[in-house]
């Protein structure tokens, strides 16, 4: 997508900048993965600690995902909602992750995911690179990944089906 002077939009963006991002993470490509980021990130996940404050902790837990599994990891992006205003942006989406995990173990699983974004540096409108390669210099300064739980059992819920019903 382009504006009338012919420069893309934020979204379009934005669009390729996330494509990118889970191209990265199903390569198990940590470099690539990490140019994402912005130094002072905050990453909330599933598995302990919870939080990983900086790219270097944020980092070490890509590699333990990755160390998960037996080959490629698979995911799926579905009902992604984007917000852009000004230097800002937000999104959110659900991911199917699917691949044979260590041990043997051949399952897929939806995660919630929701990601704010910051345009810094000297990266520019319309999708130009900045230094580290990203486009526009966008970078996820948050994300939060969760999984359901059935609050019944206290146990996680783990849909055949996005759109299951509990």
């Amino acid at each position: 997508m382009t504006t009338t002077d012919g420069t893309r939009t934020d979204e379009s963006v934005l669009e390729e900048f996330l494509a990118r991002r889970a191209e990265a993470q199903q390569a198990k490509d940590i470099d690539g993965l990490m140019s994402c980021y912005a130094p002072d990130a905050v990453y909330y996940d599933v598995v302990p600690p919870l939080r990983f404050t900086g790219t270097e902790e944020i980092r070490r837990n890509f590699l333990r995902w990755f160390d998960g599994y037996l080959g490629p990891i698979t995911l799926e992006t579905h009902d992604r909602t984007l917000v852009v205003s000004g230097d800002a942006a937000f999104a959110h989406m659900l991911h199917r992750d699917t691949g044979e995990r260590k041990g043997g173990v051949q399952a897929s699983i939806w995660v919630r995911e929701s990601v704010c974004l910051r345009r810094t540096g000297d990266g520019e409108r319309g999708g130009e690179r900045d230094g580290d390669g990203a486009p526009g210099g966008w970078r996820i300064t948050h994300e939060h990944v969760s999984i359901p739980v059935d609050p019944t059992t206290f146990r996680v819920w783990l849909p055949a089906d996005k759109d299951q019903p509990a």
